[in-house]
């Protein structure tokens, strides 16, 4: 089989015309620009070849490194990483040819080489660099034998199997990184799916205060237990401190002192601030309207009119997402990080940020504004909005039917009935189910309907283009077939050189550079905003666990159906660790001790009549350190109403607290409902016959009493937040002492390291120096030192002092 050994792949892009260059010029531009490429290759050492492309103006150049390049690069990498501390040992040009590289390790040295700035050892050919502008990619090719073995399942149980080493030898560290992130996380995700499982069909369903705590914990003992395990993966990998390796960017500017560009990355601060207020704005707006669209319209068209909202969220959201990622790279780059790590991190939280806030946001605005205020804000919506709309269009002459205002519901006693108190629960299941099987067709299942459109499509463009040549020249193809027209001309030559073989070869290659280049930072997005979801959310409906776990068992297979089906083959990268969503993890832990927190304490069926615990315990803990009397006054105070009267354990406070247990979706403690069977109809039932809930424009008790409950969820949150610091700590320090400090592997690492270094040691000539003594020589003192300072050493004191203070005694 032709198959010749390319180490990676240059496409190379000729301009097209614009307002200010002609074709002709363009051309020009292109052929010195190709010829500097391949002189500069050429020069260096390696060979390069150029073939034409998929389209017309592409042109594919071919690279491999003779051995003798190679076996320079590694011993000059292993210098250097022996210099900067890593965990190597330093090999010379006569022993470098006994080392085994990976197929990841060569491309990455030769792509290092290629693409590194003339200050690093490079040739400055990457596709950042000005001076290359015509350098559209640099990839290897895929591994199709490999690619196969690793995508194929020989059997079910062996869906979720991963070797890691195999992961790493073909594609590089980061995306072993990635890997071994996707498959520690699915194993712990066993825990919450057991708990989650037990709590909705045991424990009573949603928002129950032992599900909510043990899953807290669990998130803290999971990002501090990756946050050790990513340092020991560092080790086996041999990469621990590699970023002090890590070669500049193209497009670093130097001599720029530190301390601007520290300013300048504190300047975008404020940027991404008023982009997220921007932001938080339009998902508020599009969340009220859909709630009065929904609750509300009673117009013709509602069935339509209902699906509104998700057009204007469609418009909007992701418009407005490419309008900020455009000025977050613009951002990034004016930050001018030296490295492409800092640089990626910068980018990825700027990222990161606005993309949480459009995952969460929804489920944050019907816990905390729609579930307690719904009910009021629609009925103030009615009393005070409407009416002025009612008494217009009686002066009008128009009046409406039914109790409404032309299209809209004017019965007030509706819209308790009208608000669903399952939505929190709807969400959830929209986000951990609906959206990841959604997901999963657009990364597996969408590239193939898309590149199946592309082909009819293409073969379309061909057949109109053979019946337009064969009308004006009058005479049929050769082969009969468009298609055939099309390989004859675009192969002919190529068939001369190197046959059918060669022509098979730069087919699978071009169809290859078709392809778009893989980016972790999806992968990476979607299992932290998972893992946001079952940290933060889960307590709403227990079952979202399970449904990670579930996802996550076929997301290792197509994750790497993906990048070998679906991408060009990534190019290696050196790390030890999975960079800034570590810090993304850690700060969701945070936020999963507030939300919990608050959630249990607000729509916990549980603590329904026991809505004044967090207070009591609050001022008993107070009086044992003797400061009760101060905290006693300071918790009644935020218990007080917006008119001082109500009570948090009187009827308004109760009632408040049990219709917004309802509201959410929770079982109240005093109704024999089976929460097997508990769903939005059982919901609005319990909730019709009570008192209203949430904020109530006629009822300034229940408005206080509302209030109140969310003062108090902010203190409790609070509390909550300062226990997750404490935990933090411990956890932190366990794993810390039992996975790093008391494991057997670090400790072997540690000494081999030391063996290394003491070989190295000896190599260089230098012994090691066991009698500190030294060995005499016989020479007797020199007769010229001074009398004085040879008695100095002979004479010693200690002693007759020691006698002296025995005998004064």
């Amino acid at each position: 089989m032709f198959a010749p050994d390319v180490d990676l792949v240059i496409a190379f892009r000729v301009g097209s015309a614009s307002k200010t260059t002609t074709r002709r010029e363009e051309g020009r531009k292109a052929e010195k620009q190709y010829t500097r490429l391949l002189e500069t290759l050429q020069y260096a050492g390696l060979k390069a070849v150029g073939r034409r492309g998929e389209g017309l103006g592409q042109i594919l150049v071919f690279i491999t490194c003779p051995e003798e390049v190679l076996k320079n690069l590694v011993v000059r990498e292993r210098r250097s990483d022996f210099l900067s501390g890593l965990p190597v040992t330093p090999v010379t040009a006569s022993t470098a040819s006994t080392l085994s590289l990976s197929p990841a390790d060569r491309i990455r040295l030769v792509h290092a080489y290629i693409s590194s700035t003339p200050t690093d050892g490079g040739l400055g050919i990457s596709t950042d660099n000005p001076e290359w502008d015509l350098v559209e990619s640099i990839s290897p090719l895929q591994n199709r034998a490999f690619n196969e073995q690793w995508i194929k399942v020989r059997k079910l149980k062996n869906i979720a199997s991963l070797d890691l080493n195999h992961v790493r030898d073909q594609f590089g560290d980061a995306i072993a990184y990635y890997f071994a992130f996707l498959s520690s996380y699915t194993h712990w995700l066993v825990v919450p799916a057991v708990l989650g499982f037990l709590a909705h069909f045991v424990a009573g369903g949603a928002y129950n205060p032992f599900y909510s705590v043990a899953v807290a914990i669990w998130s803290i003992c999971f990002v501090e237990w990756w946050r050790v395990h990513e340092r020991i993966l560092g080790l086996r990998f041999g990469t621990r401190g590699a970023f002090k390796v890590e070669r500049r960017r193209a497009q670093y500017v130097p001599n720029m002192p530190w301390y601007t560009r520290e300013l300048r990355i504190l300047a975008t601060l404020p940027i991404i601030a008023l982009f997220g207020f921007v932001l938080v704005s339009i998902l508020t707006a599009i969340f009220v309207f859909e709630a009065f669209i929904t609750h509300l319209y009673e117009g013709p068209g509602k069935s339509v009119v209902g699906f509104s909202p998700t057009i204007l969220f469609v418009l909007l959201v992701p418009r407005f997402l490419a309008l900020y990622q455009a000025l977050a790279v613009a951002l990034t780059k004016w930050e001018n990080h030296k490295h492409k790590s800092t640089y990626a991190a910068s980018l990825t939280l700027k990222t990161f940020a606005l993309g949480a806030l459009v995952a969460y946001s929804g489920l944050a605005l019907s816990a905390f504004v729609y579930v307690p205020f719904g009910e009021g804000v629609m009925k103030f919506v009615q009393q005070r909005w409407l009416k002025k709309v009612e008494l217009k269009s009686l002066v009008g002459g128009e009046t409406g039917g039914g109790g409404g205002v032309g299209v809209w519901n004017m019965d007030v006693g509706s819209a308790r009935k009208k608000l669903n108190p399952g939505r929190l629960r709807d969400q959830m299941f929209a986000f951990t189910v609906t959206n990841q099987v959604v997901g999963t067709f657009m990364e597996i299942g969408l590239p193939f309907v898309l590149r199946a459109v592309e082909s009819f499509r293409a073969k379309q463009n061909a057949s109109a283009n053979h019946h337009e040549k064969k009308s004006r020249s009058g005479s049929n193809s050769p082969n009969g077939s468009p298609d055939g027209l099309k390989k004859k001309v675009v192969f002919e030559d190529e068939k001369e050189r190197g046959g059918l073989e060669e022509r098979v070869f730069l087919e699978r290659v071009r169809a290859e550079e078709k392809l778009p280049e893989y980016d972790l930072f999806t992968d990476y997005n979607e299992m932290v905003v998972q893992f946001g979801y079952v940290a933060l959310w889960s307590t709403i409906w227990p079952l979202a666990g399970v449904m990670a776990l579930v996802n996550n068992i076929f997301e290792l297979r197509s994750d790497a159906f993906k990048i070998t089906v679906h991408h060009r083959r990534p190019v290696p990268v050196r790390t030890d660790t999975i960079g800034p969503w570590l810090d993304a993890l850690t700060f969701l832990t945070w936020l999963s001790a507030l939300t919990n927190s608050a959630l249990v304490y607000l729509f916990s069926p549980s603590l329904t009549n026991t809505t004044n615990v967090v207070s009591h315990a609050a001022v008993r803990a107070a009086r044992f350190v003797g400061l009760g009397e101060i905290v006693g006054a300071l918790v009644n105070a935020t218990l007080l109403t917006q008119e001082g009267v109500a009570n948090v354990v009187g009827e308004a406070s109760e009632k408040a607290s049990e219709h917004l247990v309802s509201a959410a979706g929770g079982l109240l403690v005093n109704e024999s409902v089976n929460p097997n069977t508990f769903n939005s109809t059982a919901a609005e039932s319990l909730v019709s016959g009570g008192a209203n809930w949430g904020l109530d424009g006629s009822s300034s008790q229940t408005y206080g009493a509302t209030k109140d409950l969310l003062v108090k969820a902010v203190l409790v949150a609070l509390v909550g937040s300062h226990a997750y610091f404490i935990v933090k700590g411990l956890v932190r320090h366990v794993v810390e002492k039992v996975c790093w400090a008391g494991s057997g592997e670090v400790a072997e690492w540690e000494r081999q390291e030391k063996e290394k270094r003491e070989n190295g040691l000896i190599e260089m000539g230098i012994p090691d120096i066991v009698n500190v003594r030294g060995k005499e020589d016989g020479k007797k003192p020199v007769e010229a030192e001074e009398d004085a300072v040879k008695m100095f050493w002979e004479h010693d004191e200690g002693v007759d002092e020691i006698q002296r203070v025995v005998k004064e005694a």
